[in-house]
């Protein structure tokens, strides 16, 4: 049978990953003389690798994660978060043990770059995952009961081998948001791992749900079998932005320039008012600025003193 024949056939049973492998197989088949039957098992094993890439590809798809983040990509050194427990998570063990877990701490410190990591590890593994952010996800739950559909969302989550609830905690929902959402919680637990990020400790919850009795109840829940990973309140984002713009002191400014060029130099920063700064501005201000106890006004607003702003940050 000629090998456009042989093509033909494959992809009419959708044998694609054997379609691409035939022309490398047969031709290590021909060199190192294989038997009919080791050809056979490499196509075979082809085609079964070229099926689990396409479902994991298809799996991280549908799951609606935000970024791409991988462990390999975060830096766990100078925090106070524990890789170990992090790597377990990531290998999926997790799952087949119906536990959660919750990561929390300040804004910055890389929960949701860890919950991210950890589902596309899993779904890798070939678990089943689904990335919510939590308001947006109450929002959902209250457009299915107002249309009445409610319970189909929670019904289809129960399929799912775990799913990620981002940013508890960063915007406040109505209290009948948080029912529906402790309801759901109440569907997953012990069939479906639940992924949490947090900036709030437990105690804070109630704030979140208006119900305390409600809040203790999901909590009980949601911690029966759960690991804890603390990323501490550092932001990385703020220390990455420091290191992208090291802070430096300016040297003084005299009020009685030594030379014409040290007048003509001062006369450069000033700005007629209303004119607008450019991202490179010097604003002369105190050289010793008021203690920090104190109340800013204007009469107290002494100078001079080089304040130098950037896009991102002010350098001093």
């Amino acid at each position: 049978m000629e090998r456009t024949q042989l093509f033909d056939l494959m992809g009419e049973l959708k044998l694609y990953g054997m379609k691409a492998a035939f022309d490398e197989i047969m031709a290590a088949a021909v060199k190192r003389q294989h038997e009919p039957q080791r050809i056979v098992g490499d196509l075979l094993n082809a085609e079964i690798s070229e099926k689990q890439a396409r479902s994991i590809r298809y799996q991280l798809t549908i799951a609606k994660l935000p970024l791409a983040k991988d462990l390999d990509d975060f830096q766990f050194e100078g925090t106070p978060i524990n890789q170990t427990l992090v790597n377990d998570l990531a290998g999926g063990g997790f799952i087949a043990q119906q536990r959660n877990a919750v990561l929390v701490g300040g804004t910055g410190t890389g929960k949701t770059h860890l919950a991210i990591a950890i589902a596309r590890s899993c779904i890798r593994s070939g678990a089943r995952g689904r990335f919510y952010n939590v308001v947006d996800l109450v929002n959902r739950l209250e457009t299915e009961t107002r249309n009445g559909r409610q319970g189909r969302l929670a019904d289809h989550l129960t399929r799912m081998d775990f799913i990620v609830l981002d940013e508890l905690g960063y915007l406040p929902f109505a209290q009948s948001g948080g029912q529906l959402l402790f309801h759901l919680v109440s569907r997953l637990y012990e069939r479906t791992s639940v992924i949490v990020t947090t900036n709030l400790a437990f105690g804070e919850w109630p704030s979140v749900f208006s119900d305390p009795k409600m809040t203790t109840a999901l909590l009980d829940r949601l911690t029966h079998h759960c690991d804890i990973i603390e990323t501490g309140n550092d932001s990385w984002r703020l220390k990455s932005r420091a290191d992208d713009h090291p802070t430096t002191r300016a040297r003084p400014v005299s009020a009685t320039p030594a030379s014409s060029d040290g007048a003509s130099a001062t006369a450069k920063t000033r700005h007629s008012r209303g004119s607008k700064l450019g991202s490179d501005a010097i604003l002369v201000m105190s050289i010793q600025p008021p203690p920090i106890t104190r109340a800013w006004s204007k009469s107290s607003f002494p100078r001079p003193y080089i304040w130098r702003f950037t896009s991102l940050s002010l350098v001093i």
